[in-house]
């Protein structure tokens, strides 16, 4: 059977990366951003309780769904459908969406005067530390696919020595504490190629979990049966890490880095517990097919509105509500514009 709460988790969250990356405009914890306005703490309250959750969640419902995929797919189809589905909307990205996000970023930090044509050159040769929020080379939000791809073909040969394999994880003995104290795996990966601050080991530490433990019906419903448990659990990590975030306790990184995988790990079980009761529902398939579109557009709209509505108006308020009011129309009408033209269509990884 389809889970469709898995599906509406991936699409709520997806959902949540408008305020998330509208709010990066303002955050106050000292990163730059394409466009960058005030510092205000409750933009950067709302990063800091979403941020270690939010993108190892997406990695979990992806090892999830190559779980789903697998059984009903050939190796060879699953490896088709990533790189249709990965790779050329990655290639497609980095050469057609980041520069143009760049080009606002150059303009709003560096006063860029040129055309877009040179600036697409300096793209590919200014030096950069691969933000690009200041301009230059970066892949942007498409690391998530870039990561995402390489995870997938790395996994796949254990994916299927695993499913023909008589030796299985025995998941009928996972109880509660032995699921959470599952946190330790990508708390102790993390050190793994982490190439500017986003671990290749913590996320397919992640990938794999969803695939061989949080795919399982068995354990989807022991979630689901201690909901509340998990949630209430999830908002007390959520409460530490703003306090740790707001104030200047000296406590040693690896505690810190291990409170902070924690809270991510019970915050991604809660939101699973959640959508199992709560979202195991058929809803309209127009979200689950243009969840990967809004993930690609959604940003560079928020980054191309921001540029214009700082020289409209400098009030915060006004300016995150024009922000949000632009993006999100703009992102689903570039999903409708590719959906129905071939090329866009195969270049962004879109179903017909």
């Amino acid at each position: 059977m389809r889970e469709y709460s898995v599906d509406n988790l991936r699409c709520l969250v997806v959902l949540l990366l408008f305020p998330y990356h509208t709010f990066m405009i303002y955050n106050s914890f000292g990163e730059s951003f394409y466009i960058k306005g005030t510092n205000i703490t409750f933009t950067s309250n709302f990063i800091v309780a979403v941020w270690p959750w939010i993108m190892p969640l997406l990695f979990v419902v992806a090892g999830m769904s190559s779980a789903y995929a697998l059984r009903k797919r050939t190796p060879l189809e699953y490896l088709k459908e990533r790189v249709m589905k990965l790779f050329i909307p990655l290639i497609s990205g980095i050469l057609l969406i980041m520069p143009l996000m760049t080009y606002f970023a150059e303009r709003f930090h560096n006063g860029y005067t040129g055309g877009y044509i040179e600036q697409y050159v300096l793209f590919f040769t200014k030096p950069t530390d691969l933000s690009g929020y200041h301009g230059g080379f970066t892949p942007g939000h498409f690391w998530f696919i870039l990561y995402l791809f390489v995870i997938s073909l790395v996994a796949l040969p254990v994916m299927k020595t695993y499913q023909k394999s008589k030796r299985k994880i025995p998941i009928g003995l996972i109880n509660l504490p032995l699921l959470l104290a599952f946190f330790v795996i990508p708390l102790a990966c993390q050190i793994i190629l982490n190439i500017s601050g986003k671990s290749v080991g913590k996320y397919f530490a992640f990938f794999l979990l969803g695939y061989f433990i949080l795919s399982d019906e068995r354990i989807l419903e022991k979630l689901d049966r201690y909901r509340f448990l998990l949630t209430g659990m999830f908002i007390l990590g959520m409460a530490i890490n703003l306090v740790l975030f707001n104030t200047e306790l000296n406590i040693n990184a690896i505690l810190y880095e291990a409170i902070i995988e924690l809270y991510a790990w019970v915050g991604i079980l809660a939101l699973l517990g959640m959508s199992k009761h709560y979202l195991n529902i058929i809803t309209a398939a127009y979200f689950s097919k243009s969840s990967f579109s809004v993930y690609i557009f959604h940003q560079p709209w928020i980054i191309i509105i921001a540029f214009y509505v700082f020289q409209f108006t400098q009030n915060t308020v006004l300016q995150m509500a024009l922000i949000l009011a632009g993006s999100i129309p703009l992102t689903f009408l570039s999903y409708e514009l590719c959906k129905r033209i071939g090329i866009l269509r195969f270049i962004f990884g879109l179903k017909k």
